[in-house]
């Protein structure tokens, strides 16, 4: 690690006065910074990019973090953004560090734009720049999750990770703008803008931790997919990123601010205040309460409205409805969904392989509406063998991938730029296999984090397919074309090939994977 500690961004803190090869210091424009060393890659964790959102900040577009004099111990991570489930606490969390691995439990706090840093050298190299936006819809999660650990994605492909902490739920997508004047007027897309805040600290740092600032990739699964899918459609965002990769979360629509307005004028009446600046002053749990309690009520649809809304400020327009975003024209995406997504949230379904014939006809009924017979017709005709298990699972698991490929043919429609089109379908056996080929488990391969995750199970061939996806990752964050030695040549998606790389092992480039199945959804909402 000698690049680390003697590197042009450490000229003022030499190496010699660490006095701890293990702990280098660098120095950014945001401050000096103290890390640690593992497994040959150096990590910087709990970086904080913005200011505290708390007391009068709540609500408000953040603002850039002041610099700091002394040396910053960045070896932990920082705080997690206020937020309830699996990341914040308890039983639930534990039930799912049995599948997705160690989840750091983390103090809440609105003080909490902070990203982490990991890097194989603070030195003049130019790194390619990955960063991660995390998942978990736009109410839960942070970049601290432990099958995020960048180490492993830094040391394989010479690059620079970086995930990052954002506002979510209602401090980060409280439309207020039309009950509190201009000075909210960012409230509706607080989180999306937090995230444009971490990617200027990204082009004004990244280059004293090895990073070229012109070379940035962002790229996330399910809410972080929804997350870049945003970020293409947004002004600010603008030459901050230069490529973008979403895994299971695309995003073609954002949130009406009328219905948005109508949300938040249910939650001030529900915890009994009449002003913005009363909400203002309301207790964090009191507030994440009086959500979860909404929630209950279908009527109100307030969990539905915590999401990027378009209010003429972080957004303009929908991202990918009815066109692309002009903003995402010249940036080259990768795009894709797991063959069995829907799985990982019906593992405590107590009709899991036991669903009869006429249960799943009530299922499907809200997913495709009238089309209902025809689309059953043609999955039972295209998989002879399927259960009503398997097929609700395979019916309700398309809706993701017929909205990423809703969002590629847009995107492709709109832009010179390239779209990479895959298909992940290796199954786990972790379980007996019940997991299948579920949502979030390409996360492990993507990060070269499979050793740590219990959901990849134990086949032998999973080394191989880690390889396949990780390095393909890097070969695009690196020239903009994902393709490379261990995988069939991945040529650009357009509709009238529709190439897609279906990630198995082996890994194969297929034209129109499944058309039968895609065709069957002609003309039905898949409410993306």
């Amino acid at each position: 690690m000698a690049a680390v500690l003697a590197c042009a961004a450490c000229q003022d803190v030499p190496a010699a006065s660490t006095g701890d090869p293990g702990s280098p210091i660098v120095s950014s424009k945001a401050g000096r910074l103290r890390g640690a060393v593992a497994n040959g890659i150096a990590s910087f964790k709990g970086i904080p990019y913005g200011e505290s959102t708390a007391g009068k900040a709540r609500f408000k577009p953040a603002h850039k973090r002041q610099p700091w004099t002394e040396v910053r111990d960045a070896t932990t991570f920082g705080p997690i953004c206020p937020q309830e489930g699996v990341v914040a606490t308890g039983t639930e969390g534990r039930a799912t560090e049995s599948a997705l691995g160690p989840i750091p439990r983390l103090p809440q706090s609105e003080d909490c734009l902070v990203l982490n840093v990991w890097t194989p050298g603070a030195d003049a190299r130019k790194r390619p720049v990955m960063v991660w936006l995390h998942g978990r819809g736009f109410n839960q999660g942070a970049g601290s999750e432990g099958w995020y650990d960048g180490t492993s994605l830094a040391k394989r492909g010479d690059i620079v990770v970086i995930t990052i902490n954002h506002r979510l739920n209602v401090f980060g997508y409280l439309h207020l703008a039309d009950l509190g004047g201009d000075a909210y007027a960012g409230s509706g897309t607080a989180g999306m803008l937090d995230a444009v805040l971490a990617l200027q600290w990204v082009r004004d740092n990244a280059d004293a931790f090895g990073g070229d600032p012109h070379n940035v990739t962002i790229f996330g699964e399910s809410g972080g997919g929804a997350k870049v899918s945003t970020m293409l459609a947004m002004p600010a965002g603008k030459g901050l990123f230069q490529k973008a990769i979403i895994e299971s979360g695309p995003s073609l629509t954002a949130v009406n601010a009328a219905a948005a307005t109508a949300g938040a004028k249910r939650l001030l009446a529900h915890v009994g205040v009449t002003s913005v600046e009363q909400l203002q002053e309301v207790p964090v749990p009191k507030l994440l309460e009086a959500v979860s309690e909404l929630g209950k009520d279908p009527s109100t649809d307030i969990g539905g409205l915590l999401r990027p809304v378009v209010d003429g400020y972080g957004l303009a327009a929908n991202p990918f409805n009815p066109s692309a975003a002009p903003s995402a024209a010249d940036i080259p995406l990768v795009i894709g969904t797991n063959k069995d997504e829907r799985t990982i949230f019906l593992i405590n379904d107590p009709k899991r392989d036991k669903l009869t014939n006429a249960e799943l006809v009530e299922r499907l009924k809200p997913i495709v509406g009238d089309r209902l017979d025809h689309v059953l017709s043609v999955y039972r005709k295209t998989r002879p063998k399927a259960t009503a298990w398997d097929l609700f699972v395979a019916i309700s698991s398309d809706r993701t991938r017929l909205g990423s490929i809703a969002l590629a043919e847009r995107k492709a429609a709109g832009s010179a730029a390239p779209v990479y089109m895959y298909l992940f379908d290796w199954e786990s056996d972790y379980r007996g296999g019940i997991y299948k080929a579920s949502h979030a488990l390409e996360v492990p391969f993507v990060f070269d984090n499979v050793e740590i995750t219990p959901i990849v199970g134990s086949r032998p061939d999973r080394f191989e397919l880690e390889t396949a996806m990780s390095e393909a990752w890097i070969a695009f964050a690196r020239s903009g074309d994902p393709s490379h030695a261990k995988i069939p040549g991945w040529r650009p998606y357009t509709t009238a090939e529709r190439a897609t790389l279906i990630f198995d092992v082996p890994s194969r480039l297929e034209n129109d994977p499944r058309k039968e199945e895609r065709l069957a959804w002609e003309g039905i909402d898949t409410g993306r």
